[in-house]
């Protein structure tokens, strides 16, 4: 089983069958992986477990990319990066560096 080959073809269908673009889902996935992540672990967003599981995630599926592609696409893998980062490390910072306080 060539299981890039299968995940591509998952990953087009989910674009062909949403209409979004490729940008728009990598900053749905990441926070939906992030919203996940915390549900799943229990940890905060604040700590970095959510945060990181979002990056584990984004690098499988740029390493599927390349193994299905043959070679990186350094255009399209750096703003995918960008694209699934931006918001959940936005959220992770702002958490870490304006905690809620408690007047």
């Amino acid at each position: 089983m060539d299981v890039p080959a299968l995940y591509a073809q998952i990953i087009r269908a989910i674009g062909d069958g949403t209409g979004a673009a490729d940008s728009l889902l990598h900053v749905h996935a990441g926070m939906v992986i992030l919203v996940l992540s915390r549900l799943v672990t229990g940890r905060r967003l604040s700590t970095p477990i959510p945060l990181l599981t979002v990056a584990l995630f984004e690098a499988g599926n740029e390493i599927l990319d390349r193994l299905h592609y043959g070679s990186w696409r350094w255009h399209d893998t750096s703003l995918d990066i960008v694209n699934t980062l931006f918001w959940p490390l936005v959220l992770y910072v702002g958490l870490r560096c304006f905690p809620r306080s408690h007047h």
